[in-house]
């Protein structure tokens, strides 16, 4: 999608939000007109829709990199979640439509479509913490760490702030470390081994 229809959405939604947000709303914003943004978009969910993708994937990208770049687990998990946490901190668009439209947002973290994503957060930082863990548990700490951006983020905390680094790493040597560390690889006792573990702290 063109970079200036998705920086002309966010810019309408971080200004009036989902339901008040037109199609020629965005076409007015990105300098193109309506017709043009027809034939790329038949309506405002499509659109809609192609922005979601659009920063969903470079989110993605960005805590890729993060977990690529990490030299230990302790690093990697401070790497996503404070990767995470500021990417939500500073976006606009996605702070203002959770304070005046929540229905809109949360259905996306919530029930299958919060599955589907957790599904996809465990498969893209399997391969990293990998390198650290053995690869089942691996694939359950991926999802876990996506609980807690999602715990945070929806439900924020005094004693935890995810776009601040000191913060993170206090959480993580806390209770993210102790839990996949806690106990040798193989000890059923390990903290995502329990099915009834809360991802939460």
């Amino acid at each position: 999608m063109d970079a200036r229809v998705v920086e002309a959405a966010l810019r309408c939604l971080a200004q009036f939000g989902v339901s008040k947000t037109t199609v020629e709303d965005v076409a007015s914003a990105a300098g193109c007109s309506r017709a043009t943004l027809y034939r790329y978009f038949p309506g405002k969910r499509a659109l809609l829709e192609a922005v979601v993708e659009h920063e969903t994937r470079r989110l993605a990208a960005a805590i890729d990199a993060a977990a690529a770049n990490a030299d230990t687990l302790e690093d990697l998990a401070v790497g996503v979640l404070l990767t995470a946490g500021r990417e939500f901190a500073e976006h606009d668009a996605l702070r203002h439509v959770l304070a005046v439209e929540p229905e809109a947002i949360l259905p996306h973290f919530a029930f299958e479509r919060g599955n589907r994503v957790l599904g996809v957060a465990s498969v893209l930082l399997a391969p990293h913490l990998s390198r650290f863990l053995r690869p089942d548990l691996a694939a359950r700490a991926g999802e876990w760490l996506c609980r807690l951006v999602f715990t945070y983020f929806l439900t924020p905390s005094d004693y935890v702030a995810l776009d601040d680094e000191a913060s993170v790493r206090r959480l993580v040597r806390t209770f993210v470390l102790p839990g996949l560390e806690d106990a040798p690889l193989g000890d059923s006792r390990n903290l995502l081994e329990s099915p009834m573990a809360a991802p939460a702290v």
